[in-house]
């Protein structure tokens, strides 16, 4: 476990340098589009400057556009009581709960750190889950936390965001050339460029997403010692639908289960590996523990 947290800091400075990259790639070619070579710098510092700000402030936007709304022990005993006890097993500080109106079987964990941690389930989960399949899945959502998957993830959020906004700013900047000053070819190779660099990045997201799953599901299983609790919890979502009523692809990396509807976009942001999958994975550890 101390491993997989050490390769998730790791992991962090490896994706920041590859969004640099990407982020550069971007600020030379339009540099070189409009003969000005600081272009490389400033998108560099834009791209900075912006992802640093979706970093303090994607939880507050994760929490806002999925409508969720903070709870206190006496709201929902049953939630705040299992969240408690797996914080106090783990030694974890205890994070804001908060829960979403929405019967899509569904939750997620957000911030930066586990000082600044939310976890989050919907009222679908609440309403359907025996105890021991809620404390697995949100013994799920607090291994996001103890991996510090969530400040992997945030800061991807947070350079995706920068990726995507230097991008349409770009793109936008081509309809206001100079025609007679432009190089054909280096105008080709903006608009390919500033079309690609958000689909790029995106698909470095939903990868990274896809592993951190299977990492935070052996974390439940481990914190629980019941891996069969998280496996009935995969089972009733299987049967019963993740997909919740507010559609945000942004957000989708997030949540413990896939909450967008339709198979086709399903696959397209894969951002969840199949539940075949990890409850086959979930039942071979349990012969183990």
């Amino acid at each position: 476990m101390y491993t997989a947290i050490a390769a998730n800091k790791r992991k962090t400075l490896l994706i920041m340098a590859i969004f640099i990259v990407i982020i550069g790639v971007l600020g030379w070619i339009f540099g070189a589009l409009y003969k000005m070579p600081s272009f490389l710098y400033l998108a560099l510092v834009v791209g900075g400057v912006y992802a640093l700000i979706q970093y303090f402030a994607a939880a507050k936007i994760a929490l806002a556009v999925n409508g969720a709304h903070q709870i206190q022990k006496r709201d929902n005993p049953r939630l705040f009581r299992a969240v408690e006890n797996l914080a106090i097993t783990t030694g974890m500080p205890m994070p804001k709960v908060y829960v979403i109106d929405d019967p899509g079987l569904n939750a997620f964990a957000t911030g930066r750190d586990p000082k600044h941690a939310v976890v989050c389930a919907t009222t679908g989960l609440l309403d359907i889950m025996e105890d021991s399949e809620l404390e697995a899945v949100m013994a799920h959502e607090l291994g996001h936390i103890q991996n510090y998957d969530i400040r992997v993830m945030m800061i991807v959020f947070g350079l995706v965001s920068a990726v995507g906004f230097i991008a349409d700013m770009l793109m936008h900047m081509l309809w206001w050339r100079d025609e007679e000053d432009n190089n054909p070819l280096m105008v080709v190779l903006g608009i390919a460029a500033a079309i690609l660099a958000p689909i790029v990045a995106m698909f470095v997201q939903l990868a990274i997403s896809r592993q951190r799953e299977y990492l935070a599901d052996g974390t439940s299983a481990l914190t629980t010692r019941y891996p069969q609790g998280l496996v009935s919890a995969l089972k009733k979502i299987q049967a019963n639908g993740s997909a919740v009523r507010r559609q945000n692809a942004s957000t989708a990396h997030l949540f413990f289960a896939n909450p967008l509807k339709g198979n086709a976009i399903a696959k397209l942001l894969g951002t969840h590996p199949p539940i075949e999958d990890r409850i086959a994975r979930l039942e071979a550890m349990g012969t183990k523990l």
